[in-house]
């Protein structure tokens, strides 16, 4: 347990310069004008809507159901309301309990030594992290990952436990893992996959077969259990996931361009390439995290459009080194196997010769464990020796470990890829939370390896401080990147190197709630330097000019985004507001009308539209009054029970 608690704590010590952080980017949608987290609203809403409060069956819903992280949210309103310290309190929680179990599973798969306790402290202070511990809404990433492994402890203690024990234990722990699986994608939608991690590793860890003898499983009585467990794992995944597809109205969310642009690309040429090119820059930044921002959207990478871009080349060098890497673990089997003939058996201890700790495993490829090795360790626990039979179970070698790192890798990380439905993001940080313990783990097995090979004493030396070094540099590129997370203006100027268009225009709002108008007028002007149509930029900048009595260049850009938007309700009611002062009260009428009868399928925030349209019915009644028109005028029914306290406010986007 030592490992797990140092490792939670260096977890936890890492990131406490974050408990003073304000609610950044996403946070505000997702807390603070989230009416799910409100007393007032029924919390059984929670089971109705997405993320983001919009009812899940709404077309323009993000589709994102996360009850159990949104109850969290909810708790945390009643218990402090909007004070963001306690939002951050449970995120780094999160993250020192899910650091924990990380490491418990890296002692299951490497032994109790210094490689379990290495794989551990590199999750704790990976910067990959920092998105999803120190931004409020990462904590549906973390929720996912602590159900995640709790799902996968449970089914290796299952699998432990075969022969061992009686049915119903072997049920109890396999419901358990059941029920947490479901419950990991109740955090988030990618904690499913944790029922093919599990599956893997029944087949590749626990009974150790080779790609060639899964085919064979049908054949062989005695891996009933086996398929029946994976059976169990496959049903239950089928009915979780056909279970949250009729949730969200059997219908996939829709996307703008600007999300993915990849995914709106009529060449199909480019969706291949730069699909591809995706998860090789997703796996260089677990390699060298020294480049990382708040969003990765619109043309933050841009488009591969032809086979001589030159970074067709990583593409080619990450998949190139995914199959050596299984090709090197298909040959050290066999090259194992042809010594256990020459009579040649090499033990290793946590890459150190012989037994100092009593946890020795072999390099051998039997496709079973020696069950007489271990029922004769069962029978001496039996017979009243203290030491569990467990404790002596051979540990996996290093070929089913790489195997295991590589699926615990790539499997969560298939929803993200676009592979089987188009997501809303290019890349995404947080989603990497729960695929990094694949990559920890492999550095982990990949040290071991290195360390055994090596016959030195200074070179093995070398290596581990080398190791502590990683981690070192790791956890301070961590703390100071958690500095960026401390407030909004500090996240968005450190994006602008990666993604200018939306940091700047989101600096431009930021400015403008300080009150600085000048700058904030240049980081709009900034953001459509590099982005000429976006309509929320184009909205903003003219609110902006509004706000300073400029009207006719507010109007200007009013027009600009109607026509990059021709949805944006609340660029329709400020230019009818100002078509109204200005005594231009046809074009005035024609624009609130226009307005009102703008549908709010598809839209991203149908509140916020909503809003913008009962404020254009209002103000088109009061110019109707004014005019000595006194017949009742209602265009658009629907929207007449939620006037609001002031109709005649401004919209902000």
């Amino acid at each position: 347990m030592f490992a797990e608690l140092l490792c939670s704590a260096v977890a936890l010590v890492l990131y406490v310069n974050t408990l003073g952080a304000d609610f950044c980017y996403d946070d505000s949608r997702a807390i603070k004008t989230n009416q799910d987290l409100l007393s007032e609203t029924p919390w059984t809403n929670i089971f109705y809507d997405d993320f983001w409060g919009t009812l899940l069956t709404h077309s323009g819903s993000h589709k994102s159901y996360r009850p159990l992280c949104t109850l969290s949210f909810r708790l945390n309103h009643v218990v402090g309301g909007l004070e963001p310290w306690g939002y951050h309190l449970v995120n780094v929680a999160f993250h020192g309990a899910v650091t924990g179990l990380f490491t418990l599973l890296a002692r299951l798969l490497l032994g109790g030594g210094l490689w379990s306790l290495l794989a551990g402290l590199l999750f704790a202070s990976h910067p990959i992290h920092t998105e999803a511990v120190a931004g409020v809404v990462g904590r549906a990433d973390e929720g996912a990952a602590l159900f995640f492994l709790l799902s996968l402890l449970c089914y290796i203690r299952h699998c432990k436990l075969r022969g061992h024990a009686g049915p119903w234990q072997l049920v109890a722990w396999l419901v358990g893992s059941l029920g947490c699986a479901a419950c990991s994608m109740l955090w988030k939608e990618l904690g499913v996959t944790v029922l093919a991690v599990s599956a893997l590793y029944d087949i590749c860890v626990f009974h150790k077969l080779k790609l060639r003898q899964v085919i064979t499983l049908f054949y062989k009585r005695n891996n009933v259990h086996l398929l029946l467990s994976v059976f169990l794992l496959a049903v239950w995944g089928a009915v979780l996931l056909a279970c949250r597809f009729y949730w969200m109205g059997n219908k996939p969310p829709n996307f703008s361009n600007s999300d993915n642009p990849a995914a709106d690309s009529n060449s199909l040429l480019t969706r291949t390439l730069t699909f591809f090119y995706l998860p090789a820059i997703n796996f260089w930044l677990f390699l060298c995290p020294d480049t990382l921002s708040f969003d990765w959207s619109m043309d933050a990478l841009p488009l591969i459009r032809s086979l001589a871009d030159w970074r067709n080349f990583y593409t080619a060098a990450f998949y190139l080194g995914l199959l050596l890497l299984a090709w090197f673990s298909l040959w050290t089997q066999q090259t194992a196997k042809g010594k256990e003939t020459n009579g040649k058996a090499h033990h290793y201890t946590n890459g150190r010769n012989g037994n100092s700790n009593g946890h020795s495993y072999q390099y051998h490829e039997h496709e079973q464990i020696n069950n007489s090795h271990t029922n004769t360790h069962i029978n001496s626990a039996q017979n009243g020796t203290k030491k569990h039979y467990e404790s002596r179970t051979p540990l996996p070698t290093s070929e089913n470990v790489v195997v295991f790192s590589l699926g615990l890798l790539a499997i969560p990380f298939l929803p993200a890829t676009n592979l089987f439905f188009y997501v809303g993001f290019v890349i995404a940080e947080r989603v990497l939370y729960i695929p990094s313990m694949g990559f920890c783990l492999l550095v982990a097995v990949g040290m071991r390896s290195l360390y055994v090979r090596l016959r030195r004493r200074s070179s093995r030396t070398m290596l581990v401080y080398c190791s502590a070094v990683i981690v070192l540099l790791f956890g301070v590129k961590t703390v100071l990147r958690n500095r960026d997370w401390a407030n909004e203006e500090m996240l968005y100027k450190s994006g602008i190197y990666v993604n200018p268009a939306k940091a700047w225009g989101n600096l431009g709002n930021v400015l403008k709630s300080q009150g600085k108008m000048e700058e904030a007028e240049q980081a709009y002007r900034n953001a459509l330097y590099y982005r000429s149509n976006m309509a929320d930029m184009l909205y903003n900048l003219g609110l902006l000019l509004q706000e300073s009595n400029k009207f006719s260049e507010a109007l200007h850009y009013y027009k600009l985004a109607i026509g990059s938007r021709p949805t944006l309700a609340s660029a329709y009611l400020n230019t009818g507001i100002i078509l109204m002062n200005q005594g231009r009260l046809d074009e005035s009428k024609r624009t609130f009308l226009t307005c009102a009868d703008i549908p709010d399928e598809n839209l991203k925030d149908p509140h916020a539209h909503k809003s913008s349209v009962t404020s254009c019915l209002y103000n088109l009644g009061k110019q109707l009054h004014e005019q000595g028109h006194q017949e009742v005028m209602i265009p658009n029914e629907k929207y007449i029970p939620h006037f609001p306290e002031n109709p005649k406010r401004c919209i902000y986007v």
